[in-house]
């Protein structure tokens, strides 16, 4: 089995591992990895997801996205659940497609084909469709029969930051209650940023980089979101040690449906955490083109303008309706950042590599608001 070096370990988030409890309520989890190269101003995200584990429902299976250069898209789905894999204590997951029979996993009986992590050599050699992630490695192939569209990929990741302070105990994103069904979806950001070294290719074109800046996080649950919005960055200009992720959604709480929004950065070894529970934060987001948001607590406060003229790409999520083209994203969005100090500014940055998304309806018109 793979194993996790201790730096990882150290750095693990909570809920890095698979969440499903082995019951047949409706569930499903989401994993998404990104890589930005900004020598060729675009951007990789891989989105992974499976639903109903169980098997034998409607909405049973997985399925793999990918938006490429210039939000270009591919999908795959993966209906076989025996072929999908993941680890319960930390991050590691996997879903087969077409195979060419490759030998046995650990533990697994002679002649039985057990899914689980394979040495990268062995994996291009038997796996031709479905791909393999870890907190340190990511590698897949995929080929979309609709469009013709191909994709192969495999690089390793060195994390630089998880979710809060550097040689401390990381956090949940959306707080400790994040372990119970109170709050669904749950929501984790895995991996706030990282250093990629590998190698993509795209419909036969080769991409190959060395410390390109990566990202990773996760959702997870048996409600969905009723409607959502993101902002994240980790590719600035002039800032190499900086990374952002904000967002806020309708999610259920027990019976009830609630508006939240947050704001996490990292920069130069600190955390700036900007939550429900120790911050006021507020949002204007349009339809589509403009996400603002303005957040502050007894120290700090920040305001992010993202922005964009391109159409984005609709992708697919997790829907009680199985997965359905319900968000939009674009990977080269506009963001301006400000970081102030009791009015003092402390950082200002922008990039043109921001990761923008929509999600749910309606969006009819703008969603103004705020969370204390």
């Amino acid at each position: 089995m793979f194993k996790i070096p201790h730096q990882v370990k150290t750095l693990q988030t909570p809920h890095s591992g698979y969440h499903w409890d082995g019951s047949e309520r409706r569930f499903f989890e989401g994993w998404y990895y990104r890589v930005t190269l900004p020598e060729h101003r675009q951007t990789f995200a891989f989105m992974y997801s499976i639903e109903d584990p169980k098997g034998g429902k409607l909405h049973s299976g997985g399925s793999a996205q990918i938006l490429g250069p210039n939000d270009e898209y591919i999908c795959r789905s993966f209906p076989d659940m025996n072929k999908f894999w993941a680890w319960q204590g930390s991050l590691g997951l996997g879903h087969w497609g077409k195979t060419n029979f490759p030998p046995p996993c650990q533990g697994g009986q002679e002649g039985v084909l057990k899914p689980c992590f394979l040495q990268p050599e062995e994996f291009t050699r038997h796996i031709q469709q479905g791909y393999q992630a870890t907190a340190k490695f990511h590698q897949g192939s995929l080929h979309d029969p609709g469009t013709g569209h191909t994709a192969r990929w495999q690089y390793e990741i060195q994390p630089v930051y998880g979710w809060g302070n550097p040689g401390q105990p990381q956090q949940s994103t959306a707080g400790f209650l994040s372990s119970l069904q109170i709050f669904e979806p749950g929501w984790q950001i895995l991996m706030a940023h990282g250093l990629a070294t590998g190698w993509i290719e795209w419909n036969g074109k080769r991409y190959e980089f060395t410390n390109a800046p990566a990202y990773a996080e996760k959702n997870w649950g048996g409600a969905f979101p009723q409607r959502w919005f993101w902002l994240n960055c980790n590719c600035f200009d002039g800032e190499p040690d900086l990374a952002l992720t904000a967002g806020g959604g309708k999610r259920g709480v027990l019976w009830w449906m609630e508006s939240v929004a947050m704001v996490g950065i990292h920069y130069q070894g600190k955390f700036y955490e900007f939550v429900p529970w120790n911050s006021q934060v507020s949002w204007q987001i349009e339809p589509w083109g403009k996400w603002q948001m303005q957040a502050k607590n007894s120290q700090y406060e920040v305001e992010l303008i993202g922005t964009s003229d391109l159409p984005g790409t609709p992708l697919r999520a997790p829907t009680l309706d199985g997965m359905q083209f319900v968000c939009r994203d674009t990977m080269l969005g506009n963001l301006s950042l400000e970081l102030r100090e009791k009015s003092q500014t402390i950082l200002k940055a922008s990039s043109s590599l921001c990761g923008l998304e929509i999600g749910g309806s309606p969006w009819e018109q703008s969603w103004l608001s705020q969370s204390n």
